[in-house]
């Protein structure tokens, strides 16, 4: 199971801004998804949260951008593509996870990783959050963006906001 070794997150939130951009394909997993970053991050203690819906996956990278660009704290990324019989599946994760990245990387906004790349879509459900399900990656993206954000605050004293 791709979730062994993962690190427990606690991490306070408080006062933070957090932009959920959400992919719309694949609705029961998606739904599972943004449940558990909803769930994580109010556990977080992070009441600013806008959530926005995109056509697919592939869309992430702009709304990111464009969340960070507009005083977001972090950004939560959720998506997911499943394995077809066409190279479309590459280009779309490759797309998504350097675009993601860049993201990141350019604004110094962190940006939490929830795009389920899937070989079916049993393995899909199965980290989607469900109950049944063995992971919950929505909610380990939002974890992870917070836990960024804070970590990100030791090394920038003083801001309240990250920048780059």
């Amino acid at each position: 199971m791709s979730g062994a070794g993962a690190p427990t997150l606690t991490v306070d939130g408080t006062g933070l801004k957090v932009v959920v951009v959400a992919a719309s394909w694949h609705t029961v997993v998606m739904d599972g998804l943004l449940a558990g970053a909803q769930r994580a991050l109010a556990a977080a203690h992070v009441e600013d949260v806008t959530v926005v819906r995109v056509p697919g996956t592939f869309e992430l990278p702009v709304a990111a951008q464009v969340a960070a660009e507009n005083g977001a704290d972090a950004v939560v990324a959720l998506g997911v593509v499943i394995r077809g019989g066409t190279p479309h599946f590459e280009y779309v994760c490759q797309g998504a996870t350097l675009g993601l990245t860049d993201v990141g990387i350019r604004t110094g906004v962190p940006v939490g990783f929830g795009v389920l790349t899937c070989d079916n879509e049993e393995q899909a459900l199965d980290r989607a959050g469900l109950e049944g399900s063995h992971e919950d990656k929505g909610a380990e993206a939002a974890e992870a963006a917070v836990a960024t954000v804070v970590a990100l605050r030791t090394l920038r004293p003083g801001t309240s906001r990250v920048s780059a």
